[in-house]
């Protein structure tokens, strides 16, 4: 009798694991959840950028929306910020979040990269790669980045393995690497990266890869499904067009339903219409077309996450709201509730909505005052000494603002200060005055410095306000990675002997400085406290100070920045607590007013610019006359990459495009998303060292169609000239500056996206020229190198 009892327990368990468990497959055209037809609706959102305490709200509100699935990344150097010490605990619990999503009924698609984007710090990738000064990333031909990746995959593996659909858990896909097409097309990276994935412990779900309609068979992967990214107002049957010519019988999805975009410092809030939005996504649902929208949800890029993107060098501002249907705080939208209106009528059998949970409290707190404060110049720590200026990689520092200092030889004449490379952001001092101020983005690395006796202490103060994020400017060391000159005519000197002081992120290092109610002078951190007698979510208005980082009862907010259009701190209720609170403010620029208030809505659309929009100066215009074209053409009205080959390649470094007319008649507008310069290998130039010298006519005020979005490699953004106010005919100009001269055989265009057709380019003409272009009337400015 015992032997039978054990017997049948061992296959009633045995029979209800089997039961638990699950299979996710491509089938014919379609996704096969448990042998059945199945449509993924899911809702991307990022774990580390929700307090913990908040991602089960989070999480209903996707299933409220009509989601069955969340997909999430994974982010390397957010579980490994020390080489060999990994964290997975708190609020890097991801085993935690993926078992929430499972607990509020809905399956999961985890995206462990390396490599993720997501305007994340370095796309996900550890600042200590970068110690390895020859590192290759994303390359397999590194030993040492694919070997650390492997061990990454095999510690996450521990940990979200075991939730496999075959395992009985819930995760159904799990995606090889990220948008590789857009960096390369190594096959056999990508075929590495694939067996790293399952050798770390992902052997039974179904793995896929992500890229765009335009370059997804650059490579093939095999054992991998495919899928591809776009954005609102997509035109659906063109997006999978090509696809469906090659892959006849696989399912479609759009791994990356782009919802909305990020915001930059010192650019215009992007918005994305929800009629444009909307319509696309219907398209998808009457074509059962899987999906996933970037972002259902963005949150907060807190701390030092937030990335930047390059060429032009431009950081991304903390909060990730990205005009998602839910917002930065967790509320609903009216992009919410268009969503849920939708795929109400698209809902498969058994499925319901969920209901939509009880909003979080915002609060407003008094206006209240920092009375104490720390110089950064009287609270140096324990300095290191280089002969040779390095980046902050090299002095065991991840994030945070680095102080270089030497002595200056005597000069009784006036100099020029060059600096190559400061990353990102930099204050020049002279014995302890204020000679002049460096921006990345501004491309600035020149000051003039006074004439100075011997031994001047000269102090260069470079915060690091995020490492690239996008393309191959990802390998972008911290500090200032190259030199120091002082230039006198044609004598130049390198400067060397220096001290470092390093000031990293950590709420201890802030927290232990020596403070005193004195007045602050220069770059200080500033101490207060606030009282409560409820807690809630607010908005700490930080529009008073000038550019920095904010700590919270020891939780970091993120950075802040005066020029917009970000001008509120997001604080979570959670965060926060009856009685007294504590708020540390790092000022590396300088306030106004050294008050800080709570509000209850936040500020994310007002800039205050530190530098004009536009790529001309007031009255200039670009002067072409007596100038030979390199080329004239005429595109065709199609969508899509167009390739242009010249008769015989030209030599040049600027390289003038100019639109002459549009496809629809009486259309004034020019719009254009990229352009590829093909040199003579047949390759296109790399656009690290581009850099817009001149643009006819820029909508900067409406959105953000500047004309560097012309090689921002991201397909859903374009140049387009003005359209509110002033509408200028054609012709419409731009000129780039390549860095260099270059052998140029060709170019490729690529028009806008969306459905919309205003402003594609018909007739148009391009000149390369050696030397500058000139303008009427005269400008220096304008013949800078």
């Amino acid at each position: 009798m015992r032997r039978l009892f054990i017997c049948l327990l061992i296959f009633c368990i045995s029979y209800c694991t089997a039961e638990a468990q699950g299979t996710f497959t491509t089938g014919n055209k379609e996704f096969l959840l448990n042998g059945k037809p199945f449509v993924i609706r899911a809702a991307e959102l990022h774990y580390p950028r929700i307090p913990k305490e908040y991602w089960e709200h989070r999480l209903q509100l996707c299933k409220a929306m009509g989601m069955n699935t969340i997909c999430i990344y994974l982010f390397w150097n957010l579980h490994e910020q020390k080489q060999d010490e990994f964290d997975f605990a708190g609020q890097n619990d991801v085993a935690a979040f993926v078992k929430l999503v499972q607990k509020n009924g809905m399956y999961c698609i985890v995206r462990p990269g390396p490599y993720v984007c997501a305007e994340w710090e370095m796309g996900g990738l550890p600042w200590w790669l970068l110690k390895k000064k020859d590192i290759k990333l994303r390359d397999v031909s590194d030993k040492y980045f694919m070997e650390r990746t492997g061990k990454f995959f095999k510690e996450a593996g521990k940990q979200l393995a075991p939730l496999q659909i075959q395992n009985g858990g819930n995760i159904i896909m799990v995606q090889v690497e990220n948008e590789y097409a857009t960096y390369g097309s190594n096959q056999k990276y990508m075929e590495a990266i694939r067996d790293l994935t399952i050798a770390g412990g992902f052997d039974k779900v179904q793995l896929f890869r992500c890229d765009w309609s335009s370059n997804f068979n650059k490579y093939k992967l095999d054992g991998v499904a495919t899928t591809l990214n776009f954005g609102a107002g997509s035109n659906i049957d063109l997006q999978f067009k090509t696809f469906q010519e090659l892959y006849p019988t696989s399912p479609l999805m759009c791994s990356e339903y782009w919802t909305g975009w990020f915001d930059h410092w010192g650019r215009p809030h992007e918005t994305r219409s929800i009629s444009s939005f909307i319509g696309s996504l219907k398209d998808m649902m009457d074509r059962k077309i899987s999906f996933s929208l970037y972002m259902a949800h963005g949150g907060t890029s807190f701390g030092q996450w937030g990335g930047a993107n390059a060429p032009p060098y431009s950081a991304m501002v903390s909060s990730y709201d990205y005009n998602a249907p839910i917002n930065e705080q967790g509320q609903t939208t009216d992009k919410f509730f268009a969503v849920r209106d939708l795929l109400k009528n698209y809902l498969q059998d058994g499925e319901s909505l969920g209901p939509i949970p009880e909003m979080k409290e915002a609060i407003e707190i008094p206006a209240f005052e920092l009375k104490q404060s720390a110089s950064l110049f009287t609270n140096l720590p324990t300095s290191k000494t280089t002969i040779d200026i390095k980046p902050i990689e090299e002095f065991d520092q991840g994030w945070g603002r680095v102080l270089y200092r030497t002595r200056l030889p005597l000069s009784k004449v006036k100099q020029k200060l060059v600096i190559t490379e400061v990353h990102d952001w930099g204050t020049v001092f002279i014995n302890g005055k204020v000679i002049g101020k460096l921006d990345r983005r501004r491309g600035d690395n020149t000051i003039e410095i006074p004439a100075v006796s011997a031994n001047a202490i000269l102090d260069i103060l470079v915060e690091a306000t995020g490492r690239v994020n996008y393309g191959a400017a990802i390998l972008d060391r911290k500090g200032i990675t190259e030199k120091v000159e002082i230039v006198n005519g044609e004598n130049k000197k390198v400067l060397t002997n220096w001290q470092v002081y390093n000031f990293p992120v950590d709420y201890a290092f802030q927290r232990d400085l020596k403070y005193s109610t004195a007045k602050a002078n220069g770059p200080s951190w500033y101490k207060g406290s606030f009282n409560l007698t409820k807690t809630g979510d607010t908005f700490l208005d930080v529009s008073t100070w000038g550019k920095g980082m904010v700590w919270v009862n020891g939780y970091n907010l993120g950075r802040f920045w005066k020029i917009g259009p970000q001008q509120t701190m997001y604080v979570p209720g959670v965060w926060l607590k009856k009685g007294k609170n504590q708020i540390i403010i790092l000022e590396v620029d300088k306030p106004t007013v050294t008050k800080v208030a709570g509000l209850s809505k936040p500020i994310l659309d007002k800039i205050n610019p530190d530098e004009s929009l536009l790529h001309k100066e007031k009255g200039q215009t670009l002067n072409l006359a007596g100038e030979v074209p390199s080329h004239t053409g005429t595109f065709d009205e199609g969508a899509g990459w167009k390739e242009v080959t010249f008769a015989s390649a030209v030599q040049g470094r600027y390289f003038c495009f100019e639109a002459l007319s549009a496809q629809k008649q009486k259309d004034p507008l020019t719009t254009l998303a990229e352009l590829e310069i093909i040199g003579e290998d047949g390759n296109d130039l790399s656009t690290l060292k581009w850099k817009v010298v001149y643009a006819s006519s820029e909508e900067v005020t409406a959105g953000n169609y500047g004309a560097d979005k012309i090689y921002d490699q991201q397909e859903s953004t374009f140049w387009q000239s003005q359209s509110i106010g002033a509408k200028p005919s054609h012709p419409h100009k731009l000129v780039l500056d390549l860095g260099s001269t270059q052998t140029i055989k060709g170019f490729r265009y690529l028009p806008r996206s969306d459905k919309k057709t205003d402003g594609m380019i018909k007739n148009y003409r391009v000149l390369i020229k050696k030397e500058a272009f000139s303008f009427k009337p005269f400008i220096a400015s304008s013949l800078r190198l």
